[in-house]
């Protein structure tokens, strides 16, 4: 059974810290990329960042600067240290996996929320 299993979320103030989790389970892990987005009331969802298979960094420009992706394999779990929060970075932020022309699977999703 596939499962995609986001945590870390909450409730934090403006220029605070959260360290975003993902545990997969179901598929190779280590065969995946993975990345985050996140998806604010109204809008649409957005990548965020994402880490390939092979350890490769990528951000998009949306929080650029103050999140960092990570991986262990050994724990099939994927990080998203999510530095210097503002009120604009609300949103539920998703995980997803994805094997290029195997599968494509998105998490439920953590909410965070940033307010004083």
């Amino acid at each position: 059974q596939v499962q995609v299993v986001e945590s870390g979320g909450g409730l934090v103030q403006p220029g605070g810290s959260l360290r975003l989790s993902c545990v997969a389970s179901g598929f190779t892990f280590s065969r995946s990329a993975m990345s985050w987005y996140r998806q604010a009331p109204g809008k649409e969802r957005e990548l965020v960042a994402a880490i390939g298979s092979a350890g490769n960094i990528g951000y998009r420009d949306v929080m650029k600067g103050r999140v960092i992706i990570s991986r262990d394999n050994a724990k099939n779990t994927v990080y998203l240290q999510v530095n210097s929060l503002k009120p604009e970075d609300t949103a539920v932020y998703y995980c997803r996996a994805v094997q290029a022309g195997v599968y494509d699977y998105w998490g439920q999703g953590t909410q965070v929320t940033v307010s004083s």
